[in-house]
């Protein structure tokens, strides 16, 4: 744990790809839904790394892992607006598995960096 190495976490390297994919998928979306769908979609993504790198600049370890479960939070509420945009059809499935298949990696990193902090 440290202020400046959550940029050598791979998580957090992983949660930044998966920001700048989701990203390109917010540009996709219909002008209406700027204020809405895209809007809370890319706070999303913000507040993954985001969260992985204020935990890791926390002096306790408890604190850490809180933010880790925001960040899982905020994964998942990512994950629902990918499906809404799915079902929508504002994207294809073609172009949503890159941002799945990363969104999926970084759950699962989350994950094991939540039981090795929780040791």
């Amino acid at each position: 744990m440290g202020a400046t190495g959550y940029r050598g976490l791979q998580v957090w390297q992983k949660a930044m790809d998966l920001l700048v994919a989701s990203y390109e998928l917010a540009c996709k979306l219909p002008a209406y839904e700027r204020y809405a769908l895209t809007s809370q979609l890319r706070r999303a993504a913000v507040s993954v790394p985001a969260n992985i790198a204020e935990g890791n600049g926390r002096a306790h370890r408890g604190d850490y892992v809180h933010h880790i479960s925001i960040a899982r939070g905020s994964l998942l509420e990512l994950e629902t607006y990918i499906e809404i945009a799915s079902r929508l059809n504002y994207a294809t499935e073609e172009e949503l598995i890159e941002i799945r298949d990363l969104a999926d990696h970084v759950s699962r990193m989350l994950n094991r960096l939540t039981i090795s902090l929780k040791r």
